[in-house]
């Protein structure tokens, strides 16, 4: 009773204030007031009075009565007046103070709003954060803090209803409450929660494929940047790979291994129902969640394309009875994480001495530039992001803008987002919902050359070859880069960097649906979406400060990439419970059309001030295509469970696509799935231990098309430019491919068995999955004999290969007491073999400039990305020569010894969260890693192998010089010591702390004076540490990129490093 108590002395002082200011006031009754207003509420009515100067009005703003809506039509008339008829009918009553100043009051104090306050804990009498506080049949809520406290302003026979994840809803009546404590009851969150499932959804509890969740609280307070990065160590049995450092690249994402050789390996991405292969422009920050479909069975509905698995993207939407305004930024700075020292100029100097195709130093040469440190600074990151949500019973919305600024440690790469999401839900009756969806993205991307030689235009390579000896700038003023005394084509970092090259994309993707509920039990879905984009690429190279840009006058490039797909679905959904027997059925078609168009115009001898292709004198090439595809897919699927105890689901898809010729354009695609919940059984109701138990198993087929291109089923020809006849003729036709009719789809067979456990009063909870995946019908490369004059790839169906693993998911309430400490853990095992392969019995690849010799081969028997090369035996200690092993013993070292010598592959990934809360305070730790994997350390050989003028690191000074020198690094001057071979296969296993984030959340009691839900500071170290013994610059790496290409992979040339990254951030909630 304390708050009523204090609110009776308040108002009695507030009236006795009153009454005294009265006798002194100066009341005008006769007053000068005239207004004419129609239907506006009472406050608006003193505000008008107010703005004529006379008076002014003191009231509490959330006295209910202020709202109500009147008529005022009063001239010339007196204060006293206008109020008693502004007044009437309401408890609202008036005292006129000294200088006019009027306070408004409610007579009846008993009716007025009261504030709460309150701690909501679990059954086990934890606090629980987050909860949604909300006053019923209203707009008005608040969250409690992370102690579970709340405070919320309620009026007068009000009801509280509480509402958090992995809770039963409740309802509290206020009634004379002043301090409301309420104790949720703990429901599954495993269980209960709603995952997607593609065309639809269903409870945890009743899924039987193999589906991993990811919610945006498994990244928030991370500054990341993609979609692929928040999946990273984060869902088991899914590989994640940053290929690189640089800011905008693309991730490499393998679920459950590599399933092709040439085809695409990325998984399916469908965001919010629209299907699409490229996520950089989604900002993470509008992520709901995501569920990841790894096995067939449940990824069968998606046919033709999910061979590679399938993300489900689900972007947030607006909330009833509850608006906020959000506010998100960070602000961070990144460095290279690891140095690679390299020789200095004396060092240098002396080691060309050693190389007869390099010869002494011109000692006229005479810097010692540290071209390292020239190169590498401190990159910045900065992100900003604004949010508005919030509705009613009847529309939602979901509103966010953002900009995200990713600029690297090395010049001129940067990353540059900007974002718009408008998601927006309507029920307009009892029939008919719908809703749409509109993201609109402008990324934009400068390029620093990485993954290529000194002598290409690779930034890092250079910065580390590039001779100390000379400068960066000329010294006769002229503003030209320095020229390499050696070769006058390998230029320094410095000038490659101030190449431009950068890339605009404009991509609108937006889709609408709506749900019509024909009859109970039954409805119809309707969704049709589009994606829309258009990419422009400029390069310049400037006609004066370079030696390429002096060679060529200056080069200016302009590519631009349309591309326009439309989706159009119907689905028909019946849903039938009786008793404990609930039936789901699920039919639909789907139609999409993929359209492509690129044209790109090649120029040099520029303009001396003009960067674009108009003032190119010389064009080197023009031309544009244009192409497209189309699927139409006709697909259902039947669940059914009696009780949730036994489960039972059957899907199928009949995909036909265009690429393919007559006669195999269409495929078939099913799967099959149950489940038994074992603790539902009554022998298990005494196993107090054991909260849930359940196994599945599965068995399904997908297909596989993204490797095939548009019109691989057709003949191809290309067209090239010839002199002029009389009469004009056109151009020289010549054939590019050879048609195969034959040609089908990838077809990938995978089973798959697992189990669900909760136990512990669901404070301990285990997935276990283990999985066969089959792939036949590889889309394969012939390349064709030169005398045939066909230069593309002849493609066929021919080869097999199988992947099989185990998978395992942990997570564990460690403490429930005021400091709670929960660790989620993810272990994945994969092993890949390739079984069968007929015309192309053996596919070289990664080729490595240097050397020219291929790194990787593929082959019967061995798995994807298998190195192939010499085993190194060490040194020869009297002619400094690499001792390569005679595996074929006949004296003489030939490309017949070559053998398998390293495998890219990890034996297992993993990943671990471990959350920590106390009060206000929250500890974030995640640790990501990968085991028994090797990396060929192609950087290696231009920065060891001493065969010609770069120059090497500093592993060179104990390199061989005499007869006698034990060592492990050969002597200078022969390329045959850099040959690939075990020398440069390391182990590239390593952990990796990937992110430590410490935060504060404000009191909710504090926050609440200044009109705030949710006020939180963080600070975020990423990439803290590395646990490894590879040598290069970072051990997450692939000098290919994303390749898609399951052999070109573990390979490290050059490639842009890592960052370590400190950001501070701040998120509030309005």
């Amino acid at each position: 009773m304390l708050f009523k108590t204090l609110v009776i002395m308040k108002l009695s002082l507030l009236l006795l204030l009153v009454g005294v200011l009265q006798v002194r006031a100066n009341v005008l009754a006769q007053g000068n007031i005239t207004l004419s207003m129609k239907q506006a509420e009472i406050e608006k009515v003193l505000n008008r009075i107010q703005k004529s100067g006379e008076f002014k009005f003191l009231y509490n703003f959330d006295l209910k009565s202020l709202r109500k809506k009147v008529d005022v039509n009063v001239e010339n008339a007196s204060l006293k007046e206008t109020l008693d008829n502004l007044f009437a009918n309401t408890d609202l009553t008036y005292r006129v103070l000294e200088n006019n100043l009027v306070a408004v009051i409610s007579s009846a104090p008993d009716q007025q709003e009261k504030r709460i306050t309150g701690r909501v804990t679990s059954d086990a009498g934890e606090p629980i954060s987050g909860v949604s506080v909300i006053v019923k049949g209203t707009t008005r809520g608040t969250n409690s803090d992370v102690n579970g406290n709340y405070m919320i302003t309620v009026p007068p026979n009000a009801t509280l209803v509480l509402s958090a994840i992995g809770f039963e809803q409740q309802e509290v009546v206020v009634g004379d409450q002043e301090v409301v404590n309420v104790k949720l009851v703990t429901s599954n969150k495993k269980l209960d929660e709603v995952v997607v499932i593609g065309y639809g959804s269903q409870r945890r509890r009743d899924v039987t494929g193999a589906v991993a969740t990811v919610t945006a609280k498994d990244f928030e307070n991370r500054p990341v940047v993609t979609t692929a990065q928040a999946l990273q160590g984060k869902a088991a049995g899914v590989q994640v790979t940053q290929p690189s450092g640089k800011p905008g690249v693309d991730f490499s994402v393998r679920i459950r291994g590599a399933s092709s050789i040439n085809a695409n390996n990325d998984p399916l991405y469908v965001i919010d129902g629209i299907p699409t292969t490229d996520t950089r422009g989604l900002n993470p920050n509008d992520i709901e969640n995501m569920q990841v479909l790894k096995d067939a069975a449940s990824a069968a509905i998606y046919g033709a394309r999910a061979a590679n698995g399938v993300v489900l993207i689900t972007t947030k939407r607006g909330k009833a009875n509850r608006s906020t305004v959000g506010f998100n930024t960070y602000l961070g700075f990144n460095q290279l994480a690891n140095k690679i020292d390299v020789l200095d100029a004396e060092q240098y100097k002396l080691l060309m001495t050693e190389i007869p195709s390099a010869g002494p130093v011109d000692p006229a040469y005479d810097k010692n530039t540290d071209w390292v440190d020239e190169t590498f600074g401190t990159g910045v990151n900065q992100n900003y992001q604004l949010s508005f949500t919030g509705g009613s019973e009847k529309t939602q919305y979901f509103l966010s803008l953002g900009y995200l600024q990713d600029k690297g440690m090395v010049d001129p790469a940067r990353f540059d987002r900007y974002t718009a999401r408008l998601n927006l839900d309507n029920k307009v009756n009892n029939w008919l919902k719908v809703a749409a969806n509109i993201n609109y993205n402008r990324n934009s991307t400068t390029n620093t050359g990485d993954n290529l030689s000194s002598g290409r235009g690779g930034v890092i390579m250079s910065a580390l070859n590039t001779p100390p000896v000379i400068g960066i700038y000329k010294d006769d003023g002229s503003g030209e880069f320095e020229q390499n005394p050696y070769q006058g084509s390998w230029e320094s970092p410095l000038a490659y960097m101030s190449r431009s090259e950068k890339t605009i994309t404009n991509r609108l993707l937006a889709n609408f649906n709506a749900d019509v509920r024909l009859f109970p039990g039954f409805t119809y879905k309707m969704n049709i979406g589009t994606d829309i984009s258009n990419t422009q690429g400029d390069t310049y190279i400037d006609p004066k400060r370079t030696v390429y840009g002096r060679q060529q006058n200056g080069v200016a490039n302009t590519t631009r990439n349309d591309f326009f797909s439309w989706i159009w679905e119907n689905t028909l959904n019946y849903t039938k419970r009786s008793g404990d027997h609930n039936l789901n059925i699920l039919a639909g078609i789907s139609a999409q059309e993929n359209n492509f168009g690129t044209s790109w115009i090649n120029t040099h001898d520029l303009h001396e001030t003009v960067p674009t292709t108009n003032a190119g004198n010389i064009i080197d090439a023009a031309g544009n295509t244009k192409t497209s595809n189309s699927l139409v897919s006709n697909f259902a699927r039947l669940n059914y469970d009696f009780a949730s105890k036994y489960l039972l689901s059957a899907a199928f898809r009949y995909d036909g696509s265009s690429k393919l010729a007559s006669g195999n354009k269409w495929d078939f695609f099913p799967a099959f799935t149950a489940g038994w919940r074992i603790s539902s059984e009554s022998f298990m109701q005494n196993v107090d231990a054991i909260n849930d138990l359940k196994i599945r198993a599965s068995w399904g087929q997908n297909g596989n098309q993204e490797g095939i291109s548009d019109y691989t089923s057709f003949g191809l020809s290309s067209f090239s430019r010839v002199p002029p006849t009389n009469p004009l003729s056109g151009p020289a036709v010549k054939p590019y491919s050879i048609a195969n009719p034959d040609l089908t789809w990838e077809k990938t067979t995978s089973f798959n068995i697992g189990v669900d456990v909760s136990m512990l009063n669901n404070r301990l909870s285990l997935t276990a999955d283990a999985y066969w995946k089959h792939t036949k019908d590889l889309i394969m490369e012939v390349v064709l004999p030169d005398f045939m004059g066909i230069p593309a790839p002849f493609l066929r169906n021919d080869g097999e290969l199988k992947n099989k693993g185990f998978e395992l998911a942990i997570s564990s309430k460690n403490t429930v007491t005021e400091l709670r400490w929960n660790t989620d853990l993810n272990i994945s095992w994969n092993t890949n073999e390739i079984t069968s392969l007929n015309l192309m019995p053996v596919i070289d690849a990664a080729n490595i400039y240097s050397t020219n010799q291929y790194a990787t081969r593929a082959t019967v028997g061995q798995p994807l990305g298998a190195f192939y090369g010499y085993i190194s035996r060490g040194v020869d200690p009297q002619t400094g020569k690499i001792i390569y092993e005679d595996l074929d013993k006949n004296g003489t070292i030939t490309p017949d010894d070559r053998t398998f010598i390293g495998y890219a592959a990890p034996k297992f990934i993993y990943g671990m969260t471990n959350t920590l809360n106390y009060k206000n305070w929250d500890l974030n730790i995640f640790i990501q890693g990968v085991q028994g994997n090797d990396i060929f350390n192609a950087t290696r050989v231009d920065l060891e192998g001493m065969f010609d003028s770069k120059n090497q690191s500093t592993v060179v000074l104990d390199r061989w010089k005499q007869p006698g020198d034990i060592t492990s690094v050969p002597g200078a001057g022969d390329i045959n010591n850099s040959n690939n071979s075990t020398r440069f296969i390391e182990d590239g296993s390593f952990l990796r702390l990937k992110s430590i984030t410490l935060s504060y959340s404000f009191p909710q009691k504090m926050l609440q004076s200044v009109k705030l839900q949710r006020l939180s500071l963080y600070a975020t170290a990423q990439n803290l540490f590395t646990i490894t013994s590879y040598n290069g610059f970072d051990p997450e790496v692939n000098a290919f990129g994303n390749s898609s290409k399951g052999t070109e992979v573990g390979v490290d040339y050059g490639t842009y490093p890592q960052t370590r990254t400190v950001v501070f951030g701040l998120n509030v909630e309005f």
